[in-house]
């Protein structure tokens, strides 16, 4: 164990001590701590160099159904005591909540196995600028008509995470984080346009080329000069695997456990129907190894478990922490805290393929604004991209916007790409969804 785990939970040993000798019914604390290196680059010259480095503790203590909580970025062992007074302080004045309390004791975790997660990358400042030197020279390099950039960014991050509580359970685990990303701008004699590229993972040798993500960039954006406006119709729509994890966010949103018994939500009572084609997998892998939002157990100490959310279509499980699934009247899913690493299972086609399958049809690669009604599922958004036609792509468009409802959009997914994006906790390839309006001018 290293050392920083190690301060970590005699950190929160010591706020379960104190909260016990206040006399409580129940109490859980939780430390985060790490440092990273953010630097950006633009037009050749070093723009920023932000040194970030984090320590905190929260805790929460629990008395005859009141809650009180409180935090200190001070982890000496007066602050801590007086946090913990704090929070017990804060407890006698909330009213009693029968939801809240410690998820049951058999259900936290038994052991926290390592996932490989915890791979610094030891950046300098100097080195960081080489490498988002690099990164931007070569999208700039690429073509006379990248005039300008908005930078790029380099950034690493490594850290601690570890909780406790008063059942006994105490874990802890390290994980580092790194990323590269560029955006440029691209101009011709009829106007400008915008795009960018990143990468991001856990260990820094898995992180695309700088340069090749430069060029990336520049491509992206060179491809959406010329950009035209379409008359409105309705079209099949694909989504490109790094916005189609928006779609599929929503859907997480909708089935979270605060949404639904707040009834706040499109999905309430849908348990157990069919939400999305027969083909449809989604399936949560939270201890993926190497993996960006991989944990072995979840904000509450619940172990996490991979499981399926959608199998066959079927909503399967909703998506709940201890609290959320008490008002439900439910069992917790080991989801305090989120989703992690959720997959959509990829089909057998690239994106290329994708488009070969649209006779008519628009190619979403950048999404703007944000118009979706969580209680009605009515889906709303700016977009820009390509229109395709005869299995090719034709021209770049943009000033559109892209509105059905969720329903009809999740039952109407076609296909799923195998171009799986690993860059955030939802990892999907692209998704082709059978139609939605398309609105221009």
């Amino acid at each position: 164990m290293r050392d920083e785990e190690k301060q970590a939970l005699q950190a929160i040993s010591q706020a379960l001590e104190e909260a016990q000798r206040l006399g409580v019914s129940a109490a859980e604390a939780a430390v985060s701590a790490g440092s990273g290196l953010t630097t950006t680059v633009r037009m050749g010259d070093v723009e920023s160099i932000e040194h970030r480095r984090e320590k905190a503790l929260s805790i929460t203590v629990y008395r005859d159904g009141r809650q009180g909580s409180a935090n200190t970025t001070d982890l000496n062992p007066k602050a801590i005591t007086a946090s913990v007074a704090a929070a017990a302080e804060i407890a006698r004045h909330t009213v009693a909540d029968p939801c809240a309390g410690l998820v049951e004791k058999e259900l936290m975790a038994c052991e926290v196995p390592d996932l490989d997660l915890f791979h610094p990358w030891e950046l300098t400042p100097e080195r960081a600028a080489e490498i988002a030197q690099e990164c931007e020279d070569a999208a700039r390099a690429h073509d006379p008509r990248i005039r300008n950039s908005e930078g790029a960014t380099v950034s690493s991050f490594s850290g601690t995470h570890a909780y406790g509580n008063s059942h006994g359970f105490s874990g802890s685990w390290c994980r580092s984080y790194g990323s590269i990303g560029c955006a440029v701008i691209a101009q011709d004699d009829k106007g400008m346009q915008r795009d960018h590229w990143h990468s991001a993972c856990c260990h820094p040798a898995a992180l695309e080329d700088p340069a090749e993500i430069g060029i990336k960039a520049a491509r992206r954006a060179l491809g959406r000069l010329g950009a035209r406006k379409i008359e409105t119709r309705r079209v099949p729509v694909l989504f490109e695997a790094r916005i189609a994890r928006s779609v599929l966010g929503h859907f997480i949103a909708a089935i979270a456990g605060t949404a639904l018994y707040r009834k706040a939500s499109f999905l309430v009572g849908q348990l157990g129907k069919q939400i999305f084609p027969k083909h449809l997998r989604i399936h949560e892998q939270p201890r993926l190894p190497r993996a960006l939002s991989s944990a072995p157990f979840d904000g509450d100490g619940v172990a996490t478990q991979a499981r399926d959310i959608v199998r066959e279509g079927v909503l399967r499980s909703y998506v709940l922490s201890g609290y959320s699934a008490r008002k439900l009247g439910m069992q917790t899913t080991g989801n305090a805290g989120g989703v992690r690493n959720l997959t959509v299972q990829p089909g057998d086609s690239d994106l290329e393929a994708l488009i070969r399958q649209i006779e008519q049809g628009f190619l979403v690669t950048e999404l703007m604004g944000f118009g979706v009604n969580s209680v009605t599922g009515d889906y709303s958004r700016g977009a820009s991209g390509y229109w395709v036609e005869d299995g090719e792509i034709k021209f770049p468009i943009e000033e559109l916007t892209i509105a059905s409802n969720l329903k009809q959009m999740f039952l109407g997914i076609l296909a799923v790409g195998n171009d799986v994006d690993t860059n955030t906790n939802i990892r999907t390839g692209s998704l082709l969804i059978e139609n939605m309006t398309v609105a221009g001018k």
